[in-house]
Formats: C-alpha cells, structure tokens, sequence
C-alpha cells in the first residue's frame, strides 16, 4: 500500500488498515523512529488493554505514587 504526503504534512492511512486497526476518527497515534523507520501505533481501547499487567513487578504503583506526592507538594 502506499499514500502520499499532503502540503501540511498529513498522510492518509488506507481504509483496510483503519479498520483492521480499529481506527477511528479522533484515535490518537502515536508516533515513534525505529532505526531508518517511522512507525505509527494507534492508541485504541484493544491497545491500552493489551498493555494491562505488563508493568506488574516493576514498582510502577509506587513510582505513581510518588510522583502524585510530589505534584500535590506544589
């Protein structure tokens, strides 16, 4: 599949990735360089869910915590 880049530096994602991504209007995506590629990650409901549990062990409860303590301090 290919697209184009518009003026603005919008490009269109071709509508059998959108749906078999889920993306909709207003998804947000995220953007990220890996090496010589740009790769682009919808941010859907299935994605959020995916990444459930995948910090369990890590202290990131209590890295929140922390960092909430801080923001209330100010």
């Amino acid at each position: 599949m290919e697209t184009y880049v518009s003026s603005k530096g919008q490009i269109v994602i071709p509508a059998e990735l959108r749906r078999k991504y889920g993306i909709r209007t207003g998804t947000k995506i995220e953007v990220y360089e890996e090496g010589e590629r740009i790769i682009l990650r919808p941010v859907t409901p299935e994605y959020i869910r995916s990444l459930r549990g995948s910090l369990k062990g890590r202290g990131a409860l209590s890295i929140l915590e922390e960092e909430r303590r801080k923001e209330k301090e100010f």
